[in-house]
């Protein structure tokens, strides 16, 4: 059963930053409609089974779609009517009867160092404790810093840099989108380029999901939808999917619209970062070519790594 169709239900994830771009989304939403009234758009917190199991990696527990699954369970079932996901947490493939509905604007995707040391990188000490739940940035890290010791550390934006601050460890990594969407962009000790440290794929960026027949959503998303963030978003998610990209594999890509031109920058890894493979290429600046172009170099990828490294990868993992 649909819900009022004079209110507008975003679902989200409960953490401060989800609930910071469900709002982002929400006053954008008022903004570009000023006929539609604050009290008419609720935001639906809905707790997804990626919250719930916060001690161990993902790739032991069901991988990205543990953070979509409920949401889109809601959606599906006229709970909810939009949900708001980072989009670098969505899996490529969508269930039957949705659609990545509008993408704003895409903020900064780069990663951000918080450490208990001054500079980057390079100044952390030997050994230093380092934590994350990211293979991507394991990888990249151990291949820069094979002295580092990287551990396991999930829980939202507060609680990681909560455990620097205590001492536990030397430093952590965050996407500095979400650390500039909580007030908190002071807190990064080094803003890592991109040569240091590729982004995930879709990082920085934020998406709204519909039920792919809601031609009312349809048309109150329309205004939110940046071009330019849906074409470099194509890329990337197009190279994940190419490459059958999990939790269990080491992937980064970033994409950027050029004048007329997409280019695409793309790496694959050994978790231990003992190994690295990357190809960069260019398409005409539209959603089909830039997927075509993510494509492209997913298979390229592939074909360096040859079948046995993602077979290795995949009977590694837990069961």
């Amino acid at each position: 059963m649909q819900g009022d169709p004079a209110i507008l239900t975003i679902a989200t994830r409960g953490s401060p930053l989800a609930l910071a771009q469900a709002e982002q989304v929400r006053d954008a939403l008022l903004a570009a409609h000023p006929g539609l009234r604050p009290e008419q758009v609720r935001l639906q917190v809905v707790r997804t089974s990626g919250d719930r199991f916060l001690g161990r990696p993902l790739a032991e527990i069901g991988g990205k779609g543990l953070f979509t699954k409920e949401i889109e369970e809601a959606l599906l079932a006229g709970a909810a009517d939009i949900a708001v996901h980072s989009a670098k947490d969505m899996p490529t493939r969508l269930p039957e009867g949705l659609r990545l509905a509008a993408f704003p604007p895409r903020a900064d995707p780069r990663d951000a160092l918080i450490s208990r040391h001054d500079g980057g990188l390079d100044r952390l000490p030997e050994a230093a404790r380092v934590g994350t739940a990211s293979l991507r940035r394991r990888a990249q890290l151990l291949r820069r810093r094979p002295d580092l010791l990287v551990e396991l550390l999930r829980g939202n934006v507060g609680r990681r840099i909560a455990r620097i601050d205590a001492g536990e460890f030397d430093a952590t990594l965050l996407a500095l989108a979400g650390l500039e969407r909580l007030g908190l962009a002071e807190r990064a000790s080094h803003v890592l380029s991109p040569e240091e440290m590729l982004p995930a794929p879709a990082q920085g960026a934020i998406a709204i999901e519909a039920r792919t027949d809601d031609t009312r959503i349809a048309d109150l998303l329309a205004p939110l939808d940046d071009p330019g963030t849906r074409v470099t978003v194509a890329a990337e998610r197009a190279l994940l999917d190419a490459l059958d990209g999990s939790c269990r594999t080491p992937i980064a890509a970033l994409a950027r619209c050029d004048g007329g031109e997409v280019r695409l920058v793309a790496r694959l890894l050994e978790p231990d970062g003992s190994w690295c493979a990357e190809e960069r290429g260019d398409a005409p600046a539209d959603e089909d070519a830039a997927a075509a172009l993510g494509r492209r170099l997913g298979e390229r990828l592939r074909a360096r790594a040859g079948d046995g490294f993602f077979r290795r990868l995949a009977d590694a993992a837990p069961s």
